[in-house]
Formats: structure tokens, sequence, C-alpha cells
């Protein structure tokens, strides 16, 4: 069954993913970016999906084709070599916060692949959350700031790109809420299975250790902390 219109899909981890219209088959839901199947979609499974509802006119109406074709890896690659941050690390916190979609919008008002908030987004001079290469650049800069604030800890890194750096210092550490405790495992075993499976095409018949860090050691110079 499949139903045209412009729509928000409400997941149960809290953010909605805009979409034109979707697709059920079976247990997955395919949501459609466009009314052009050759446009894009994102499958989701139905049971993370509480529901549909009208979307509010398009904030990434103006960006341009260029912008939305652009090839999601190569932003990465080119925030990770800009900022110095693993690209590995990048693609799994993106993974996390919007399954890719660059229309990701919480309910809460985060936007894009990095589910930066709008004051969040200015502070770091994004001029559109939704275009992928300023979302990824700015969301980037803001984990590369975290990273050297906790002296590389990406446990405490995580923790304070998702409940705020007050909450780290609250507690101490990672706060005790269900949710970040939840997306810093998400975060760190995608980024570790990612780093797995590269050894192991790399070095076939050698032993993985875990990555303990996300932020390349070269260049601590002018780009750090507060920018």
């Amino acid at each position: 069954m499949q139903l045209e219109a412009a729509e928000l899909a409400n997941l149960r981890n809290g953010f909605s993913l805009r979409h034109d219209h979707h697709e059920s088959v079976g247990d997955t839901t395919r949501l459609y970016m466009s009314t052009d199947p050759a446009g894009g979609y994102v499958d989701v499974p139905t049971a993370e999906i509480e529901g549909f509802e009208p979307a509010p006119p398009d904030p990434a109406g103006t960006t341009s084709p260029a912008s939305k074709s652009t090839d999601l890896k190569s932003i990465v690659s080119a925030a990770s070599y800009q900022h110095q941050v693993d690209a590995d690390f990048i693609a799994s916190v993106i993974h996390a916060e919007s399954a890719n979609n660059p229309r990701a919008l919480s309910r809460k008002g985060a936007q894009g692949l990095m589910q930066l908030m709008p004051e969040t987004a200015g502070q770091l001079g994004v001029k559109d959350s939704f275009d992928p290469a300023d979302n990824v650049d700015g969301g980037v800069r803001y984990l590369r700031q975290l990273l050297l604030l906790y002296n590389n800890d990406m446990i405490k890194a995580l923790a304070a790109y998702n409940a705020g750096p007050q909450r780290v210092e609250q507690y101490k550490g990672v706060p005790p809420y269900r949710e970040t405790r939840a997306y810093v495992a998400r975060v760190i075993k995608d980024y570790n299975s990612k780093k797995l499976a590269e050894r192991k095409a790399t070095h076939p018949h050698s032993h993985s250790t875990e990555a303990k860090a996300a932020l390349k050691p070269a260049n601590h110079d002018s780009t750090s902390g507060n920018e």
C-alpha cells in the first residue's frame, strides 16, 4: 500500500523523519524523500514508527539539487580531514542521530543529519541545518570542541553531545538518563564495529582492539576549544 502525501514519520526514539510519501511492506516502512523513486528513501522498522502527520512547509525546499545529491561519504571525509575527527566516528554519530536522513527533524526542533538545535547551529555559523555539508561541518566542529574539552574522552563527548556539557559536568560523567546512555552505547557499538570490519579487511589474521578515541593526534593547533 502506498500513501501519497508530504508528511512526518514520528519515531519512538523521539525524532521525526520528513518525507514525501511512504510504502509499507511487511515489517518495514519505506519513506521516500521525493515523488521520484530515484530521489532516495529510508527503510524503517514499522514497529519503530509511532505515527504519521502532515509535514509543515519544507525548510529544505530551497536547497539546490547539487547539494541534495552530494555524497554523504564525501561530506564526512571532508569534515574529518578539515577538523581532524575520525570519519568513522562522525558516520556513527550521524547514523545514531538521524539514520543518515538530512531532513530529520526532532520534536524538540533538532535538525538535519547531526540533529543541531537552532541555537547551536547559530553559534556554529551553520546557515542551513538541512543542507548536508553545512550541517555536518557544524556538527563535527562541535564534536571536536567536546573531544578537546574532555581530553579526547569519546564517552563524555558523546554524552555532552546528547545531553549537554552542563549535565556531564553535573554528574561528572555520563548522566543517568536512559536516552543518553542508550545513545552513547549505540554510537560506540557502531563505531567499534566499523573499526573491527576495517581491521579484518586490512589485517584478516590480526587481533582487533576497540578504538578509544576519535580525535586524530595531528594538528592540535588553532582549531580548538570554543571556535
